[in-house]
C-alpha cells in the first residue's frame, strides 16, 4: 500500500466529536500519516453547547508552514474543514500552494453553515473568502446550505434534481470535482450528488430520524481517507456515507450522547472495507 501524508487544517473542539478530534483518528484508520494545523481550540463545538471557550491560532499558521518548508516536508493532499476567519483562509491558500505535492488534491469542506443558516460567528464577508478557497480547490464537499451560499442561490429544503444540477453546475464551473451532501429526493432517503468531469452520479442511502452533530466532518474525513487509498470519488462517497450511517445507528437511542456520534467502535468496519 502506498503510504500517503495528508495535512488537515481545522479546529480542535475538545468535546464534541467533530473537526480534528474525528479527522485525525479516521484518516489514521484509513492508513495515512496525518499532520494537522489547528485553526483554533474550542472547549466544545458551537452546534450544541453554549458559553464555550475559544482561542484562535491564526498567528501560528505562517510559522508552522515556514518550518515545514525549511525541513522539506510536503503533503500528498491538503484537506480543510472549519476555519475561523478570512485571514486563516489566506494562510491555507499559501500552505496549499507551497507545501502540496504536484498533482496532490486540495480538498475543501466549506464548513460554515447548515439548515439554511451560517454557523455562529460567520457572516457574508467570510462566505466571500470561502469562495476564494473553493475556487482553488480540486474537490469541494459542501452541504446544500453551503452550496447555496457559495453560488448565490436561494436555499431550499424541498430540493429536486434541477436545483441540485444548478448547484453542481455553478460549483464545478472551474473544473473542481463536487460532492454535494444531504441530497435525497424520496422520503426516508439521503445521500450525495457527485459531479466529476462534467458527469453527475448519485449515491443514495437510508435517512435516519433526527440530526447528529459532526457527521459532516466524519463524512469528509472518511471520504478523504478512502480517496487517498485509491478509491474513485464515487467509491469514496459510498465508503464515507455508509460509515456515517453506521456511526449514527451506533448512537441512536443514547439520550446522553447529544453532542456527536459514537464513531470509535465503528472504525474497525472502515478499516476492513478499505483493507
Amino acid at each position: 500500500m502506498d503510504y500517503k501524508r495528508i495535512l488537515t487544517v481545522q479546529d480542535i473542539s475538545c468535546i464534541g466529536q467533530c473537526s480534528l478530534t474525528v479527522a485525525l483518528p479516521i484518516l489514521s484508520a484509513c492508513g495515512a500519516e496525518t499532520a494537522v494545523v489547528a485553526s483554533g481550540v474550542l472547549s466544545a463545538h458551537t452546534g450544541g453547547f453554549r458559553g464555550y471557550a475559544f482561542g484562535g491560532l491564526t498567528g501560528e499558521m505562517p510559522g508552522i508552514a515556514a518550518h515545514w518548508k525549511k525541513e522539506g516536508l510536503f503533503f500528498d493532499a491538503v484537506y480543510t474543514g472549519y476555519l475561523g476567519s478570512a485571514e486563516q483562509i489566506g494562510y491555507v491558500l499559501d500552505i496549499a500552494s507551497g507545501l502540496l505535492k504536484k498533482g496532490g488534491p486540495l480538498i475543501v469542506d466549506p464548513a460554515m453553515a447548515d439548515g439554511g443558516k451560517l454557523y455562529a460567528g460567520f457572516d457574508g464577508k467570510f462566505v466571500e473568502s470561502m469562495k476564494q478557497l473553493t475556487s482553488a480547490a480540486d474537490i469541494i464537499l459542501p452541504n446544500i446550505t453551503e452550496a447555496a451560499l457559495l453560488t448565490g442561490t436561494e436555499y431550499r429544503e424541498d430540493i429536486d434534481e434541477a436545483y441540485v444540477e444548478h448547484l453542481l453546475d455553478a460549483l464545478s464551473s472551474g473544473g473542481a470535482t463536487v460532492v454535494l451532501t444531504g441530497v435525497g429526493f424520496e422520503p426516508g432517503t439521503t445521500g450525495a450528488a457527485i459531479r466529476e468531469n462534467g458527469k453527475t452520479s448519485y449515491y443514495t442511502h437510508e435517512k435516519t430520524a433526527g440530526g447528529c452533530h459532526g457527521t459532516g466532518d466524519i463524512f469528509a474525513s472518511a471520504f478523504t481517507g478512502a480517496l487517498m487509498r485509491g478509491k474513485t470519488a464515487p467509491e469514496a462517497v459510498a465508503v464515507a456515507a455508509d460509515f456515517v450511517l453506521a456511526c449514527i445507528k451506533n448512537t441512536v437511542g443514547d439520550e446522553n450522547h447529544r453532542y456527536g456520534v459514537k464513531f470509535e467502535p465503528v472504525l474497525g468496519s472502515l478499516i476492513s472495507r478499505l483493507g
